[in-house]
């Protein structure tokens, strides 16, 4: 099997579980049109967010990574009234196409959206007393994955959830002498979890049309 495959399954998966959405829809076509990289999570993975951060009861979400604000609409649809996402995103340009992709949605109210490099904006956001966060989506540069983690915990309280996307990189996490930064920010990111007594966490390899990759999960289980 190969990733032809994959992506028709997807495509299965999708048109029998996921409904037709003409904001999510048009989110990916205004991401696509602005030369943004392709990189969204599949529609069927951002359900799977959805009902983990409704599953979680989620009322305060933490995005770090926005792209074009296509997960963002994901999980900011999963809040309650009164809840409230802030997405970080380090690039003006996507930021642009997201808080159109938000708008549109109907989302304004809900979302946050804040430009800079995540590694300046988090400080801020812990100085302006926000969090902890009932849920914290990690999709950023990799090579700062244990930064971002670390930056998680801080913000989180015993009960929050973190997912960390991309942690698999085509199988390339297990070559210790591989080069790639995003390769060994992921492998560094495996080491932090598995020490950290504060959280239980685990990992699940993906394959679809985004190619083989997964999802690392942990629940924060002590806030010492």
């Amino acid at each position: 099997m190969d990733i032809r495959t994959w992506t028709a399954v997807d495509r299965y998966i999708t048109d029998l579980l996921v409904l037709p959405d003409s904001a999510l829809d048009a989110a990916l076509q205004a991401n696509a049109a602005a030369d943004l990289p392709p990189i969204d999570v599949s529609p069927n993975q951002g359900a799977l967010l959805q009902l983990l951060a409704r599953v979680q009861g989620a009322r305060t979400i933490l995005e770090i990574g926005t792209l074009g604000g296509y997960s963002t609409i994901w999980l900011a649809r999963a809040l309650p009234a009164d809840g409230h996402l802030i997405t970080l995103e380090a690039d003006p340009k996507h930021a642009e196409v997201a808080r159109s992709n938000i708008a549109y949605a109907g989302l304004a109210d809900v979302v946050e959206l804040r430009i800079g490099p995540a590694l300046e904006t988090l400080p801020r956001l812990a100085v302006e007393g926000h969090g902890p966060f009932d849920l914290i989506f990690i999709d950023a540069d990799k090579p700062n994955n244990p930064n971002y983690f670390a930056w998680a915990l801080k913000l989180s309280r015993p009960g929050s959830l973190i997912i960390c996307d991309n942690v698999v990189r085509g199988g390339a996490v297990i070559d210790a002498a591989i080069d790639d930064p995003r390769v060994q920010g992921v492998r560094d990111f495996y080491e932090l979890l598995a020490t950290e007594p504060r959280v239980s966490a685990t990992a699940i390899q993906t394959v679809g049309s985004k190619g083989y990759d997964g999802f690392a999960i942990a629940l924060v289980t002590d806030g010492k």
